[in-house]
C-alpha cells in the first residue's frame, strides 16, 4: 500500500493564472506560501508550492481567489519533466488539488 497525500494551509502569493484549454474546462495555477519557524533562533522560513486546480475547482478559484487569500488545500504531489526554452531539462513539483477551502484574506 502507498499514499500520495499533501495538506497545506497558506496564503496565495499572486492572483491565479486561469486557462481554458477546452471549452468549459478550466485549469488554474497559483503559488501558495506556507511558513514555519525553523532553526535554533526560530527564524520563520517560507516555502512556496505550485497548486493546480481543474474543472469546477478552477472556476471557483478564478472567481473568488486573489493574492493574499488564505487557503486550505488537499491533493497529490505530481512531478513532471520538461525542457525550458534553453533546452535545459527541468523537473517541476506541483500539487494536484482535489479539495480546498477558502479561509479568508490576510489582514492588512
Amino acid at each position: 500500500m502507498s499514499v500520495n497525500r499533501i495538506i497545506l494551509i497558506g496564503y496565495v502569493g499572486k492572483d491565479p493564472e486561469v486557462r481554458y484549454p477546452e471549452k468549459d474546462f478550466a485549469v488554474a495555477r497559483l503559488s501558495l506560501a506556507t511558513s514555519e519557524p525553523r532553526g535554533p533562533n526560530g527564524a520563520e522560513v517560507t516555502d512556496w508550492h505550485t497548486c493546480i486546480f481543474t474543472g469546477q475547482h478552477a472556476q471557483v478559484v478564478e472567481r473568488y481567489v486573489r493574492k493574499g487569500s488564505h487557503l486550505y488545500v488537499e491533493g497529490k504531489m505530481r512531478y513532471r519533466d520538461y525542457e525550458d526554452r534553453f533546452k535545459i531539462k527541468r523537473r517541476a513539483a506541483e500539487v494536484e488539488v482535489s479539495n480546498f477551502e477558502l479561509l479568508g484574506r490576510r489582514e492588512a
